[in-house]
């Protein structure tokens, strides 16, 4: 049986809000127009940090910023391994995407299938003139030629290590974890 085991704290939560600052200046730093910027959250911990995004490049331009929610669990390659019965969330995104400069956003990327999945169900909204990608955590070890164009930190991993990615409005709790899979007789 394996057990997880904590091995390393890589951010708390005054570290992510650092890096959501950073990310957002990059954002507008590589957006031509603003009025066709609009974010779309992965659910379930992209959703928080598009929204995050999305109020940090509000304050700074003084303009609202769309943001939406994407739900990609009927888009997934390994959809009979998640459950026989997947629960379906909902896609909420309240504006047209066509046309819209996209960021995708996520908390982890790793073998890129999430992402390939997102983009089938984004397309299935409309066509936007480009979707760019945002991650806080890149963990590397891609399946897909998928690369983000926004990362809050990369983080070089083993197959053994996860990343918890830990947001109040999902968990109750801030912080970013390192943690191992471990043999039940090791932990």
């Amino acid at each position: 049986m394996s057990v997880i085991r904590e091995k390393a704290q890589l951010m708390s939560a005054s570290e992510i809000d650092r890096t959501l600052v950073r990310l957002a200046h990059e954002v507008l730093e590589k957006t031509k127009d603003l009025d066709l910027l609009a974010f779309i959250g992965i659910r379930r911990r992209g959703v928080p940090l598009a929204q995050r995004l999305a109020r940090k490049i509000e304050a700074l331009e003084n303009r609202k910023i769309p943001s939406g929610i994407l739900d990609i669990k009927l888009y997934r390659d390994d959809l009979t391994t998640v459950d026989i019965k997947p629960v379906v969330s909902s896609t909420d995104i309240p504006f047209s995407v066509q046309g819209k400069d996209i960021i995708l956003v996520d908390d982890v990327l790793y073998t890129g299938r999430t992402v390939r999945a997102a983009l089938d169900a984004l397309f299935d909204h409309g066509r936007p003139s480009r979707v760019q990608l945002l991650v806080l955590i890149d963990r590397g070890h891609r399946e897909l030629p998928i690369e983000a164009r926004f990362v809050g930190r990369a983080v070089q991993t083993s197959d053994l290590e996860i990343i918890e990615v830990k947001f109040q409005e999902v968990d109750g709790m801030e912080k970013v974890l390192l943690v191992e899979r471990a043999d039940a007789q090791e932990a």
